[in-house]
């Protein structure tokens, strides 16, 4: 290897794409160096791509040492070049350079730049959020300026002829002032962009080493020289005196026809513009070590991964291709099938498999000592699965790609403060902003644990609160009724007051700058996490280090960003913590990672795993430029968007020749069919020329299907189990009921036990908009009031009045003024039909609403109650109304005691059982539906002059149950009537497995139909 250094300048290597790049340019550089005095690694200097690659080399050379001492060369990351560090020495540059902006100022400045340059884009207003979208999309544009070292003409308008599309204009004119701007604000606040400080530094850099070029050894290793700066850079490198450049897998087998038609999108694409712009042949390009070059274990690899990925002009000749490599071969060796040694295949069906098999494959390389593993995929969101999956396990992967702030508790607070400045009120921020982990109140967590079960269940789970006085108020009714204790309610209205103290810090009376409400934020979380110990975790670890420097910029960096609403505020938060990385630190394994594909450039495991391989993923989609068209990037000497794919492709293509490789590939993304990288149907297809197929790890797939296999069982129908039919005890059975109850009871017993056996009541979920139950109790209250305020004549503005009192019971209920406006139509239409309705039937007739009755049923040990909605007295009959909004149940349905609410009621007007009203005839049987629409309200008569009749009918029906469920082997059946479950599906259903044994098992069958399959849809009659 001392050869290296021999022979005349420029040197320029390669390492083939199969070798360990690092070990081989740590071996080399220690074999040539080592014979010349101990002081020699550590005159030598190393430019390297990233800082990733500067550790791994350094543990490259400590694996070489053997474990004795070692001074290491100076090695640095080309892209982080500073004055001032190596391979500089202070005052070497004299260029005077102002310091680099910072990320987040250049992105608020350049924000704050465009909406005050809104009017040139033709739109009114750029909002905060959208204002850094295009920042950075003017950022993006900046920096490929400034390193492809483009100056912007004077005037861009030749850039957009007539010819092209009006918008392009307006963009050039847009750019001309803006980029002139930026200039402006750059030289005010004396900074530069960190693009154009790294080319200056680089330009300098080489402008030095030209004149003096340094005497000791220097080595640039691994780049593909895709910038200007960059690749002129490599050029002085290669021909200092003891200068060396050390290109990652040039192929030096490529035939020259092929080399010719190298694009922008071939992995080699990069590799052949810097050779070209160095004026360098690639014959020229020696071989770093030979011996390793042409060794058997992975050359053929090599030449598959290149062979597959040629040129698409040349593809042609893929045939004559694999005719010579065969050729070439050894006898004996299929180089096709040689070079699939170690290379396996897995097409997961979705993501989340997809997540389990490299979990597993990457669980799986723990078994051996020693063995190291890498996930290598550009999908952050299938990174971030996989360390999920590996969590199971208690292993922690080096990751590069780290959590977002937005999934980190103090992120999740921050943006869920930030929301409720919009709506204080929301019942479901509310909720979750008392129930986060970080949340104290200046309570112990105990206490706060039971105060905000207390504020869920009778503070934010009754209805939507218009104040903050109605959720004291519902929690002051609770104690009343005796639901609460007076501990309950002072801790639970304490913890309201303290959670309303805290949001009203949010409050922007200063102005709606991103800096003032930043600062109420900043106070509203400081009062949300303040601990009665004083000691809040808001701000520690990770997550409260990130927060802290992100609102830290917006409180200080922020001031040229427009003007802002609540909502606009809460979006621009959401964006910045879901792009602000969480590098959480601590140990992690030292033979796993998981890398994307910057990253991951150079590192060499023993088993690396390449995910992701779809189109739009990677390669990913070609990305756009809302600035610029092709023809202007391309006048102005920009490169196209394509060269993205091409630095892809070689990274794809050194990765894929390591000895051990997994393609993993998702055959569906978010539900919809993926389309396999054209990498991989480039390889398929010419192994497919070779008679062959790619192998398939199906073990891994696998091990990932019966990782999460439930056990299977056969249906419900099948073994003979029967649907949910419970037999508790006489003595814990039901012995009162309402005429409402008594019709779930027929239709689902099941139901009747799980509210009254084993007492459980459903309760509304908080901030649920008011549904049609809403509407019918308004419509029953409307009715009540109505006929108590006016029990004679009907009063002159009585349809006004009844419409108002409607509206407002629908106000109380909850509804918001928008929903109100539909409301408040129907309600004219429902007071006029009403009044009609009230002058018909209150003629000879004595009112009574709302009345309340009671009988015993049998012996006496059950009660019926009832609670009529009205009933109308007429001599010694009575007619019995019931309201509603939705459909009333058929006549024939009344009758077979499917719907015996009507029927009921009447046995026990008939008994005596309304103490008001007395023992009377049952007349009418009428349900009265009022909707207000287009057929505002209909009466709808049950009876058909059989009242009486169907009363004592219903009566004994009750009776039988009655005394059938007063056995203990009578079942609380669930659904005994399941033609009816399409309309009245319960709130126990779940409970009852009902779609387990309805739809799988037993069908539906009917078990207890007393309808004989009567629709619930019937007509009246």
């Amino acid at each position: 290897m001392t050869a290296i250094l021999e022979g005349p300048p420029p040197r320029w290597f390669t390492i083939a794409a199969h070798r360990p790049f690092l070990n081989d340019l740590a071996a080399g550089l220690w074999s040539a160096l080592s014979p010349l005095g101990p002081e020699a690694l550590s005159d030598a200097m190393v430019l390297l791509p990233n800082r990733r690659t500067v550790r791994g080399l350094t543990e490259a050379f400590v694996g070489h040492a053997g474990g004795g001492g070692l001074l290491l060369p100076q090695m640095r990351a080309l892209g982080d070049l500073d004055e001032g560090e190596s391979p500089f020495e202070p005052g070497d540059l004299a260029l005077e350079l102002p310091p680099a902006i910072g990320a987040e100022r250049r992105r608020f400045e350049l924000a704050g730049l465009i909406a005050a340059h809104a009017h040139l884009l033709e739109a009114s207003t750029i909002d905060a959020f959208g204002a850094l979208d295009y920042a950075d999309a003017l950022g993006a544009l900046l920096d490929t300026l400034q390193i492809e070292e483009v100056a912007w003409p004077e005037s861009s308008l030749e850039l957009a002829p007539p010819d092209m599309a009006a918008h392009w204009a307006v963009s050039a004119r847009f750019l001309d002032a803006t980029l002139a701007a930026w200039d402006e604000r750059l030289a005010e606040l004396g900074v530069m962009d960190l693009s154009a400080q790294r080319v200056a530094v680089t330009r300098r850099l080489i402008e030095l080493w030209q004149t003096a070029p340094p005497p000791g050894v220097i080595v640039a290793a691994g780049s593909t020289g895709s910038t200007k700066a960059t690749a002129d850079l490599l050029a002085t490198i290669a021909r200092a005196p003891k200068g060396l450049v050390v290109l990652p897998g040039l192929d030096r087998s490529l035939a020259g026809a092929a080399w010719e038609q190298i694009d922008d999108q071939h992995p080699q694409g990069a590799l052949a513009r810097l050779l070209k712009r160095a004026g360098v042949d690639r014959g020229e390009v020696r071989p770093w070590d030979p011996a390793a070059e042409t060794e058997v274990a992975g050359r053929w690899r090599r030449r598959l991964i290149n062979e597959a990925l040629r040129p698409p002009e040349a593809t042609a000749d893929w045939l004559e291709v694999i005719d010579d490599l065969r050729r070439e071969a050894p006898a004996g060796v299929d180089p096709i099938a040689a070079g699939l040694e170690g290379l396996t295949v897995v097409a997961a069906r979705a993501e989340e498999e997809t997540a389990a098999v490299a979990a597993i494959l990457l669980r799986e390389a723990l078994e051996t000592p020693g063995r190291t593993a890498a996930l290598v995929t550009p999908d952050t969101g299938l990174a971030r699965r996989v360390q999920a999956r590996l969590s199971r396990w208690g292993v922690r992967p080096d990751s590069s790609v780290g959590d977002s702030l937005a999934g980190a508790p103090a992120g999740g607070l921050a943006g869920l403060a930030a929301g409720a400045a919009e709506d204080p009120l929301d019942s479901v921020i509310l909720l979750a902003i008392a129930k986060h982990p970080l949340t104290r109140l200046g309570f112990d967590d105990g206490d706060r644990e039971r105060a905000c079960e207390t504020l869920e269940r009778w503070g934010l789970r009754i209805r939507i609160p218009r104040d903050w006085s109605d959720i004291e108020s519902w929690l002051e009714a609770a104690q009343n009724d005796a639901r609460l204790s007076d501990s309950q309610t002072s801790a639970a209205i304490l913890l309201l007051r303290r959670l309303r103290h805290a949001l009203a810090l949010l409050s922007t009376d200063g102005g709606e700058t991103a800096e003032v409400r930043t600062r109420g934020l900043v106070s509203a979380l400081e009062a949300l996490a303040e601990d009665a110990n004083d000691a809040s975790d808001l701000w520690r670890g990770a997550a409260g280090e990130a927060l802290s420097r992100l609102l830290t910029s917006l409180l200080h960096e922020s001031e040229t960003l427009p003007p802002m609403s609540a909502s606009a505020f809460a979006d621009l938060l959401d964006g910045l913590l879901s792009r602000t990385p969480l590098r959480r630190g601590g140990a992690t394994h030292p033979r796993l990672s998981i890398l994307g594909v910057l990253e991951a450039r150079l590192v060499s495991p023993d088993l690396t795993i390449l995910a992701g391989l779809e189109e739009g993923v990677w390669p990913s989609a070609t990305p756009g430029d809302p600035f610029l068209s092709r023809p202007m990037r391309a006048s102005l000497g920009l490169p196209p968007p394509e060269r993205r794919i091409g630095l892809a492709a070689h990274d794809f293509a050194q990765a894929a020749a390591a000895p051990e490789v997994v393609l993993l590939h998702t055959q569906t993304r978010a539900g919809a069919p993926s389309v396999k990288s054209r990498w991989l149907w480039r390889l398929e297809a010419l192994v497919k020329g070779a008679g062959l197929v790619l192998p398939e790890r199906d073990e891994a797939l696998d091990w990932a299907r019966r990782l999460d296999a439930t056990l299977e069982a056969p249906p419900l129908s099948l073994t003979g189990a029967p649907r949910p039919a419970p037999r508790p005890p006489v003595d814990v059975r039901p012995r009162k009921l309402s005429v409402t109850r008594v019709e779930r009871w027929v239709r689902d017993p099941y139901s009747i036990y799980a509210q009254y056996v084993l007492g459980l009541t459903p309760i509304d979920r908080p901030g649920q908009e008011p549904d049609a139950r809403v509407r019918g109790t308004a419509i029953h209250a409307a009715f009540e009031k109505f006929s108590r305020d006016f029990p004679g004549a009907l009063p002159a503005d009585g349809e006004r009045i009844f419409a108002d009192r409607l509206v407002a019971e629908l106000r109380s209920a909850g509804m918001t003024e928008a929903q109100l406006v539909r409301e408040q139509a129907l309600a004219a239409n429902a007071a006029r039909w009403a009044m009609g309705f009230e002058a018909r039937r209150r003629e000879g007739a004595v009112i009574h609403v709302e009345q309340k009755g009671r009988m015993t049923v049998g012996a006496g040990a059950f009660e019926l109650t009832a609670r009529a909605d009205r009933i109308e007295v007429r001599g010694e009959t009575a007619d019995i109304l019931d309201f509603k909004t939705g459909a009333a149940p058929s006549a024939k349905q009344v009758k077979a005691f499917l719907a015996p609410q009507l029927t009921l009621t009447a046995a026990i007007l008939e008994a005596g059982g309304f103490a008001e009203v007395g023992a009377r005839t049952p007349g009418e049987l009428l349900y009265v539906r009022v909707r207000g629409g287009r057929t505002a309200g209909e009466e709808l008569r049950r009876d058909k002059g059989d009242a009486p009749l169907l009363a004592g009918d219903a009566l004994c029906r009750l009776e039988t149950m009655v005394e059938a469920y007063g056995r203990d082997s009578q079942p609380y059946v669930s659904w005994a009537i399941p033609q009816f479950i399409g309309k009245f599906g319960g709130d126990y259903d779940h409970l009852a497995r009902l779609w387990e044994w309805a739809v799988v098992g037993e069908g539906g069958d009917d078990v207890g139909g007393e309808a004989g399959g009567e629709s619930d849809q019937g007509t009246d009659e």
